[in-house]
């Protein structure tokens, strides 16, 4: 939905950002030193192998506040990969993201007395783990982190009397640390916001980290979700290595990248470091996600197209769009509402005009039959009214954030509103009864969790006007009618430190929830504010699968760390540029190493208006995306996809190869649900050594072997694509073949053309196709095997993961699914295909067949003669199995003029092999000509 906060062009944001740098001294200048720091007085090992020290401050300030005298230090080596350093006060409790939203090992008990002399002097000592060497200096305190096996540091501390940054700082409402860094590393991660530099960080930008409602087309800003994580991917001597560092903070914080260093300041909380091997950027993302959560399961269909719109005034309109998805032969598997269902903008609510129950059930038994689904949104601020079932129940179950002992009251959509407090066990039960009433009133396929930053259209203390009616009911909904006072009489509305909250240093509790308002057991807004769309998240999921023990779908807008185990997660409010279809894969391909994999953008924009060009362009992209999904705001002309008859061309294109691929991202589902692994990744989680791909963001890989190089400009009838060094098949058209030493090579892309490119060593399971995922589910497969073109030697390998998508868990062993690992080889002459396959009864039930299976990049064709399945010779004319043969055309024998070089494409259909029992295949091919 529409996000009013504030809306500004990215060049009056860059001038004020400019403006606020100068004045504040802003990220790019030197940094100012507080203090001096503290030193280690004392140190022992603990009963579980970690090691424990204190630590006291050498010299008091009273910049940003008094300094914590005495700080606890805890060092374990959790893993054989992570490695975690835990600072807070000695003395007293501190505020930490709570161990039930996300569990993880308590470090020990606060001591009630502590010996404060000094002892013998320390300097360098070491606590050393199987992969990572903790090491620290004990005056001033400092800490270093560096890779065992060859030395290189990850993170230290120290200033080492250097310019780029101070000692350590701890007070109650302002913390910093930093870490010297090398000019070479290439970091990733840090958000969310929106970069238009690219996916690497970039120096001295702004990384400012506090959930908020600001559209994402304000760039470097902190926007609706908090990651602070960052992976660091280094080059040495050719050999790449990834780590990445987890501060798991919930305050909000600026980080500053100068290039050769990295500050955190934070105001509150304490210092949980989480420092995790690698060295491979998969194994990141497999170590964090281990540590964090593993991405949630998602069902089959939410892998299809989705279509939203906030504006679908009546049912009518609804029924319409599903229609006309059908008349334009678009592929749709799920139909939105945005708030337009409710009455009065109430949660848990219809329409009874617009939306009658008795035909929106009519509607959803109809698509429901067809095996389309329907989603609807949900905001969490209850409205205000006491002949509100809703409300009335929440105000009788007390699950209300408070302020000065009353429901804090703010103002979103139905006018006044009160948020539930998920951090109340109360709310989390009141919250799922309120979401089982609903899905009995209408029985709903998911739910779209938005404006949970939280948004709030005022600020500060608020009372409802007495003598009018707040909204009014005409202009815009998004505007304060409620009476306000600002609140600034305490230091958790007003603290010392002021981060760069939304790009302009505004007050914190500005357009949310006071942060001097308290949730459960006393907790502050100012702690917890960052958490609150990921604690919905957690409170929903626990409904959803509640109610029919299904496989959940959720959408939040606002996330933070561990938010990808419950939630997907759109963008938010972008709009309807080239440059924001732009920055949208950089945003993708961000969330996937957040442990968030099921992500997309709005599909050719959320604010007016795109043009019919861009649109094409959009879905080239977007059908690519892990969740794809048009959606556009209230104002803006309709954009569904059959507007337009070329966009209807380009989507039946880009979707109908995504409906082939069903079976393929539903795999990488799975691997991100066990491993982590993103679903769309940059190009160096395949390639890591190739540094030319380190800053890569305008091409994306899907899983480790499928590359989009999508047209990103106004105009554009061809696109520069880098491929790294290998042979790459396009998918459309698998006549065409890259050989790259790595390099750039420019691809033809009239307005309906979307270059996708398979790599070679890979085995691609694919189906035919369809308009509704359902049906395509049960199409035949085609295996795609890919070799280097024209190599004498090869191997290829994939996998299969088939399940029944309705059930809350994705795993083996509960009778509802089957793994199929495929193999491949070419030696001697001889092609060889089969398969490994666990737990095939559930296939085999379903009766899926592969049908076809065509492999590229042979140096000549096969002879029938030699064909042999299981272990039986195929006699010719005997079966109705056919074999083909084409050439193969290689792009850069045009582009170099050179000889042409020579690769086949061989086909056998007509197979009737069963996908849930092993097979083995093998072919000989003919002699060279």
């Amino acid at each position: 939905m529409f996000s009013p906060t504030y809306l500004l062009s990215s060049s009056s944001l860059y001038v004020l950002l400019v403006l606020l740098s100068c004045f504040y001294g802003g990220f790019s200048s030197a940094p100012t030193k507080i203090g001096k720091g503290y030193r280690l007085i004392s140190a022992e090992e603990t009963p579980d192998g970690g090691f424990l020290g204190h630590l006291q401050v050498k010299q008091k300030n009273n910049i940003y506040g008094p300094d914590i005298p005495l700080l606890q230090l805890y060092v374990k080596h959790e893993t054989g990969d992570r490695l975690r350093v835990h600072i807070t006060d000695a003395e007293k409790q501190r505020w930490e993201v709570p161990y039930n939203l996300l569990p993880r090992e308590q470090p020990p008990a606060l001591k009630q007395t502590i010996g404060r002399s000094r002892k013998n002097p320390l300097t360098v000592s070491e606590l050393a783990g199987s992969e990572l060497i903790f090491s620290f200096i004990a005056d001033p305190f400092s800490f270093a982190v560096k890779r065992k096996s060859n030395g290189q540091t990850l993170f230290n501390s120290s200033s080492g009397g250097s310019d780029s940054f101070g000692e350590m700082v701890f007070k109650d409402q302002y913390l910093e640390i930093s870490t010297q860094l090398p000019k070479d590393a290439s970091l990733y991660g840090l958000g969310e916001n929106t970069q238009p530099h690219g996916i690497k960080l970039y120096p001295n930008d702004p990384y400012t980290l506090y959930t908020t409602d600001v559209s994402a087309i304000n760039l470097n800003t902190d926007l609706y979700g908090s990651h602070p994580v960052y992976m660091d991917l280094r080059n040495v001597g050719g050999q790449p290595f990834a780590h990445a560092v987890l501060l798991l903070n919930s305050n909000g914080m600026d980080v500053f990248y100068r290039g050769n260093s990295l500050t955190y300041k934070i105001i509150g909380g304490v210092f949980d470091f989480y420092f995790f091997s690698g060295p491979t950027p998969l194994g990141v993302v497999d170590q964090y996600t281990s540590f964090i959560g593993r991405p949630a399961p998602m069902p089959y269909w939410s892998l299809g197209f989705h279509q939203c719109r906030w504006g679908y005034h009546n049912l009518s309109v609804v029924e319409d769009v599903v229609e006309n998805y059908r008349k334009a032969q678009i592929p749709l598997d799920v139909i939105w509402n945005d708030d337009d269902h409710m009455d009065g903008h109430k949660d848990f609510t219809l329409n009874p005009v617009n939306y009658p129950r008795p035909k929106l059930l009519a509607f959803l038994d109809k698509i429901h039959s067809r095996g389309m689904k329907y989603i609807v949104i949900i905001d969490p601020g209850i409205g205000v009214n006491s002949s509100y079932g809703v409300y009335q129940r929440g105000i009788a179950n007390d699950v209300f954030i408070k302020y000065d002992g009353e429901p804090y009251l703010a103002q979103v959509w139905p006018g006044a509103v009160n948020f539930p407090d998920f951090l109340n066990p109360k709310t989390v039960a009141w919250w799922g009864d309120e979401i089982r009433r609903f899905h009995e009133l209408v029985p709903v396929d998911g739910l779209w969790i938005d404006m949970n930053e939280a948004s709030n259209f005022c600020s500060g203390k608020c009372t409802i006007p007495k003598g009018k009616q707040c909204p009014s009911g005409t202009g815009p909904g998004w505007i304060c009618c409620l009476d306000c006072k600002n609140i600034t009489k305490t230091r958790w509305d007003d603290p010392p430190y002021k981060i760069n909250a939304s790009g302009l240093q505004v007050p914190i509790g500005f357009k949310t929830i006071a942060t001097s308002a308290v949730h459960y057991n006393g907790v502050l807004e100012y702690d917890a504010h960052s958490l609150y769309g990921f604690s919905q998240a957690i409170a929903t999921h626990k409904a959803l699968q509640g109610l029919e023990g299904k496989r959940p779908f959720i959408l939040s807008r606002s996330t933070y760390v561990g938010s990808g185990k419950y939630a997907a997660h759109w963008t938010g409010d972008n709009k309807g540029t080239w440059e924001d279809l732009k920055y949208s894969i950089t945003t993708v391909l961000n969330f996937g190493m957040f442990g968030v994999p099921m992500v997309g953008a709005d599909i050719c924009g959320f604010y007016p208006a795109p043009t019919e060009e861009l649109c094409n362009r959009w879905i080239e992209v977007g059908a690519f995306y892990p969740f794809s999904r048009d959606h556009a705001n209230y104002y803006s002309p309709r954009q569904e996809l059959y507007q337009w008859k070329t966009v209807t061309k380009s989507a039946q294109n880009a979707l109908g190869m995504r409906y082939k691929l069903l079976p393929y991202l539903y795999t990488l589902n799975y691997l991100a649900h066990t491993s982590g692994a993103p679903i769309a990744r940059p190009l160096f989680f395949s390639f890591p050594a190739y540094k030319e791909c380190y800053g890569l963001s305008t091409q994306f890989l899907l899983g480790s072997s499928l590359m989009v190089s999508p047209v990103l400009e106004k105009g554009k009838t061809s696109v520069k694509a880098l491929f790294p060094p290998g042979s790459w098949y396009s998918l459309f058209d698998m006549t065409q073949t890259i050989v790259s030493k790595g390099q750039y090579f420019t691809l033809y892309a009239p307005l309906h053309v979307v270059n996708v490119h398979l790599y070679q060593n890979t085995i691609l399971p694919m189906q035919q196709g369809g308009m509704i995922s359902k049906e395509a589910r049960m199409t035949p497969f085609t295996l795609i095997v890919t070799f280097p073109a024209g190599a004498s030697e090869a191997q290829a390998k994939g996998n299969l993961y088939l399940d029944n998508d309705e059930l809350p868990e994705m795993k083996l062993g509960n009778g509802y699914s089957t793994h199929v690992d495929l193999y491949a080889t070419l030696k001697q002459g001889s092609v060889k295909i089969w398969s490994e396959v666990q737990e095939g009864r559930f296939a085999l039930d379903k009766g899926w067949k592969i049908e076809k299976i065509t492999v590229l990049g042979l140096s000549r064709s096969v002879d029938t003669s030699g064909l042999e399945i299981n272990g039986s010779p195929v006699a010719n004319g005997a079966s109705n199995i056919e074999l083909t043969s084409v050439e193969q055309m290689h792009l850069q024998d045009v582009e170099d003029g050179v000889g042409k070089k020579k690769s086949l494409i061989v086909s056998l259909s007509g197979l009737n092999l069963y996908v849930g029992k092993k097979f083995d295949m093998s072919m000989k091919m003919g002699v060279q000509g």
